[in-house]
């Protein structure tokens, strides 16, 4: 974990038979979530804790990047920059 509270970490799930990317949980925060909201349906969960504020956001398919900014609007940016860059290419379009 950070100093400023943002502790950055993916976790992959990967199909061993194919080599295909099932799921990505992308955390930002340490902390018991709260609240799991569907961003969008069956593609895109975000975690909230007991103060509101985002814990992490798991991919389950294939989603633009706007995704990841609508979440992250209220995040520093240190926060935004993590989601663009830490996903994997397969799973984002633009």
């Amino acid at each position: 974990m950070m100093g400023n509270g943002f502790g950055f970490k993916v976790d992959v799930d990967v199909d061993v038979a194919t080599g295909k990317v099932r799921a990505v949980y992308f955390r930002v925060r340490s902390g018991k979530v709260k609240e799991t909201k569907e961003i969008e349906p069956g593609v895109v969960l975000a975690d909230y804790g007991h103060d509101g504020l985002l814990i992490g956001i798991e991919l389950l398919d294939r989603c633009e990047v706007a995704v990841f900014d609508r979440v992250t609007v209220d995040e520093p940016s240190n926060v935004q920059q993590f989601f663009r860059n830490a996903a994997p290419r397969e799973l984002i379009c633009n």
